[in-house]
């Protein structure tokens, strides 16, 4: 292999003698080599097709089979307390937003404020109906600081204020690490709750690094919901394997 990418010329000769091929006849491509540099342009304008990318949330509709005992949820999710549909920025660590949300979470400790302009952008593109009037966001014990800071300055630039009313309970382990949906849900069950009253009674924007199963999403929302506010509407940065 080593040999192989250091040739300039004869490759298809080469792979033929390694396959024990007879490269008699065997004559010039009559097509003109690749490039073997990129057009910056090109760069550019691909890096701009994925940052423009806006992936649905899609509100779930039924608690888990067997329900959050916990909560004591079970059945149908009631129309009152869905989420609206939602939307993510990117997907986790794509070539676009995804490497700058990844370098956020794990490299600097905070979000990037490219990331918060590209959500403005996404916001005003989406025009969700009735608009939020204010902005909350799902409390990590882990990171405790790095969602509510981005949420903050997110609706600073919105014009919209913000409240962080929920928090997390107790610590659990991450959703990634569970075996499945059904486990994903029962780890969610009990961990969060709105030690606030009242709730500012408009429509919220409720913001989240990163959402893969929806059920962290699902419960803030029943319990935004059962709190007074008005309609959720859901905002990750990145669409992932588990809902972190």
């Amino acid at each position: 292999m080593q040999e192989y990418v250091t040739l300039t010329s004869g490759h298809m000769e080469f792979l033929i003698r390694a396959l024990d091929g007879d490269t008699t006849g065997l004559g010039p491509s009559p097509l003109p080599p690749l490039p073997t540099w990129v057009d910056p342009l090109l760069v550019q304008d691909a890096v701009a097709f994925l940052q423009r990318t806006s992936l649905p949330i899609e509100p779930r509709k039924q608690w888990p089979t067997g329900g959050l005992p916990t909560f004591g949820l079970t059945g149908k999710i009631q129309g009152q307390h869905l989420a609206e549909p939602g939307r993510a920025l990117c997907v986790w660590g794509d070539a676009g937003w995804g490497s700058l949300t990844r370098e956020g979470k794990y490299g600097n400790g905070r979000f990037d404020d490219q990331l918060v302009a590209a959500c403005v952008a996404l916001c005003r593109a989406w025009h969700p109906e009735p608009a939020p009037t204010w902005v909350t966001c799902v409390p990590s014990l882990r990171h405790p600081a790095l969602v509510p800071d981005f949420a903050a300055r997110l609706a600073n630039a919105l014009g919209l204020s913000f409240y962080q009313v929920l928090a997390k309970t107790d610590t659990r382990p991450e959703q990634k690490a569970m075996a499945n949906s059904l486990h994903q849900a029962r780890n969610v069950d009990g961990s969060f709750a709105i030690p606030i009253a009242p709730l500012p009674s408009g429509p919220v924007l409720l913001v989240d690094d990163m959402v893969g199963s929806r059920w962290t999403l699902t419960v803030a929302t029943w319990l935004l919901r059962s709190s007074g506010s008005g309609q959720v509407w859901p905002l990750a940065l990145a669409m992932t394997g588990g809902d972190e």
